[in-house]
């Protein structure tokens, strides 16, 4: 079983669609708020040097938005 995190904010399309594919899979993740969550949001920018979301983390591997062909083949789904 992977390890899945996704920084996120409420208001973010790409952010649901992301969710609602883990969710569509079976997927566990565990969710960030980096809009009220001020700790993630660096680390999130810590990691990815990016400020936008979603920066996904499965494993040792980062995603920089909602990249689905590279999230399906980290995932093996």
């Amino acid at each position: 079983m992977k390890n899945v995190t996704i920084y996120s904010t409420p208001t973010c399309h790409f952010c649901h669609m992301a969710k609602d594919f883990f969710t569509a899979n079976s997927i566990a993740f565990t969710d960030y708020n980096v809009a009220s969550d001020i700790e993630k949001r660096k680390e999130m920018i810590d990691k990815s040097g990016q400020m936008g979301v979603p920066v996904i983390q499965i494993d040792n591997d980062l995603v920089v938005g909602f990249n689905k062909p590279m999230i399906a083949k980290l995932l093996g789904v």
